[in-house]
């Protein structure tokens, strides 16, 4: 086991406690008008995105894409649960544009820089075009106990996995040393597409299961995650007390 690993399993541990303080601190935090309901979102949607993303597309673009993702979408939808309302064309541009660089990001380590570079702008321009059109995270908005796909949001998702696959494409002409530029396009545009259609699906329940969280269970849990952290940042502690060698 080398250095590296240990090191990132004792920052795994510190975020975990840092997060599971929080969950305990609910009350402090201003119950739920408090910062934790968007928390909440922020890891859930990243995790959510993340991992289908990941699945498709491989880790490093999953953690970058789910990220951008994530945290933007639980912004957006976080406003609207508690005004009803949309941010400005600048701010939801903005959104796009993380969201691209989350993208260009993930696929310059996996295709190369230009193809990455010239999809985050494409994918950014073509999320901007779609604000424009009252297409956004929040359209058909509504927490319930269960998943649902409206038919908008279907029709969305649908538009965009072929703008996915039209812009890489695009970027493939760009690169110049893609052997199946076609099977690559499919890769992305239709990974992209499922991702979206499953994580509109899913938001009405994260939106209630956010909006629904006990404070009992928020402490329990955060009690839990405390635990998991000590117990990851101790790793190293036990790595030395039974002399495990470290390259």
């Amino acid at each position: 086991m080398d250095h590296h690993t240990v090191a990132e399993v004792s920052i795994a541990g510190s975020c975990l406690d840092v997060l599971g303080s929080l969950y305990l601190a609910y009350d402090l935090l201003g119950g739920p008008d408090g910062p934790l309901r968007l928390l909440t979102r922020m890891v859930t949607y990243s995790i959510a995105f993340g991992v289908g993303y990941g699945l498709g597309l491989g880790l490093v673009f999953g953690v970058a894409s789910g990220a951008a993702t994530g945290i933007t979408v639980a912004i957006e939808l976080s406003r609207m649960a508690r005004r009803q309302d949309h941010y400005s064309l600048f701010g939801e541009s903005v959104f796009s544009a993380i969201r691209g660089l989350g993208f260009a990001v993930g696929l310059s380590v996996m295709i190369g820089f230009r193809f990455g570079a010239a999809f985050g702008i494409l994918i950014t321009v073509g999320q901007i075009f779609a604000y424009t059109r009252g297409i956004r995270p929040a359209v058909d908005y509504g927490p319930s106990r269960r998943p649902h796909l409206s038919k908008r949001q279907l029709r969305a998702a649908i538009v965009r996995t072929a703008g996915g696959i039209a812009a890489a494409l695009a970027c493939s002409a760009l690169a110049q040393h893609l052997e199946h530029p076609w099977i690559v396009a499919l890769r992305v545009g239709i990974v992209i597409g499922i991702v979206t259609a499953v994580g509109n699906a899913m938001g009405p329940f994260v939106e209630y299961f956010s909006d629904h969280l006990p404070a009992r269970a928020m402490g329990a849990f955060g009690i839990g995650l405390i635990f998991i952290g000590f117990t990851l940042q101790s790793f190293q502690y036990w790595l030395v007390v039974l002399d495990v060698a470290l390259k």
